[in-house]
């Protein structure tokens, strides 16, 4: 299979989908690899180590999209780049489709795969290939919402784990999944006062054994969230439901009853966010904006922000599931692998994601009814 790995074009995203590594293991399983020029630069990745690894480079992504027939990306495509989509195409990435019913739209005229990183599911419901990003993205929601808390960037001017005999800072996880959990652990470790609050009794009864008792739990409501909110001084917004929009849990009243220059980041705002008073995403070039006197934040890749972490983790989880897409075909994969099976969104002309049909009122088909 002609595998083609385009540059990541969305504002300051600098991970690329195949390390030089990834691209030596789809090469000796026999597959051409093709690499946009420079696509690697930006995780510190040189073009000529991919060619010493075999992969072919390409001077521009119109040619790699035109040759290949799976692409490989970090982030969804953007509007520019439809025209590339093409009948039987496999483009196989982080896709967020329950938010953004026009790259649904653009994938389904055109019937191509699309196969979403975001919804490929064990059989214990864990997410093998959002993990590693979701543990980047919360480790990074406190570490830069403790810089907005500065003065300087409009936030209260406190640190986020105070100093001898002044408070640390409040901060609120709400959704205690991988990037909650990830959340935690970083505002423990700084030295933050730290509630989590998650519908999950026994998930709740779990971080307070593993952080032994470092940390507050509360069972999410709209009491407790309103009350644990109003002394906040960072809210991390970590709700997910896989491959469905994200529900508005935290208010316009409640954001209005935050005292001023609390911040919040909305880590859920792939799919759509679950702050209300955000109604579109933010970039690293301009991430915040205030309203109600509160800092809002929605930078949706925030792990961009550290491409070579990010990069490396991405390729451990994504490569042994493209090896064998091209080893087989996107069907016998799918059949072979339920996990990868829910990972497909788009196919054939059909939406095959019961959440993703739900969210944008679209008819759905089960993708079994196109693998058989």
């Amino acid at each position: 299979m002609i595998v083609g790995v385009p540059k990541e074009i969305k504002q300051a995203e600098d991970r690329v989908a195949l390390t030089p590594g990834g691209a030596d293991g789809l090469v000796r399983a026999g597959h051409k690899v093709l690499v946009e020029v420079g696509a690697g630069l930006g995780s510190g990745f040189q073009d000529a180590e991919y060619i010493n690894y075999g992969a072919e480079m390409v001077a521009n992504a119109a040619d790699i999209w035109k040759q290949a027939e799976m692409i490989i990306k970090v982030k969804e495509p953007l509007e520019s780049e439809y025209k590339y989509f093409k009948k039987d195409l496999i483009i196989f990435t982080y896709l967020h489709l329950a938010a953004a019913k026009e790259l649904t739209e653009a994938l389904i005229k055109s019937g191509a795969i699309g196969i979403a990183y975001e919804t490929v599911q064990n059989a214990d419901r864990c997410l093998p290939l959002l993990q590693p990003m979701s543990e980047v993205a919360g480790r990074m929601a406190v570490q830069q919402g403790s810089i907005f808390l500065e003065k300087t960037c409009g936030g209260k001017g406190m640190l986020i784990d105070g100093v001898t005999g002044v408070a640390p800072a409040h901060v609120v996880v709400v959704g205690a999944g991988i990037v909650g959990t990830s959340a935690i652990r970083r505002a423990v470790g700084l030295g933050a006062r730290v509630t989590v609050l998650d519908v999950n009794t026994n998930r709740l009864r779990y971080l307070n054994e593993v952080f032994m008792g470092k940390i507050e739990t509360l069972y999410s409501n709209n009491y407790n969230l309103n009350q644990a909110c109003k002394t906040a001084d960072l809210v991390i917004g970590a709700v997910l439901i896989p491959g469905k929009k994200a529900p508005k849990i935290i208010t316009k009243e409640i954001i209005k009853a935050m005292r001023p220059g609390t911040v919040v980041i909305d880590v859920a705002i792939d799919q759509g966010g679950s702050v209300e008073t955000i109604t579109c995403p933010t970039c690293h070039a301009e991430p915040t904006f205030v309203l109600h006197d509160v800092i809002h934040c929605a930078v949706p890749n925030i792990p961009g922000s550290v491409p070579q972490t990010s990069t490396l983790a991405l390729t451990n989880v994504t490569l042994g599931y493209a090896i064998r897409i091209a080893n087989k075909g996107w069907k016998k994969a799918l059949k072979d692998e339920p996990a990868l099976a829910k990972g497909a969104n788009v196919a054939e002309g059909k939406v095959t994601y019961q959440g993703v049909a739900e969210a944008l009122s679209l008819e759905y088909t089960p993708i079994e009814d196109l693998l058989n």
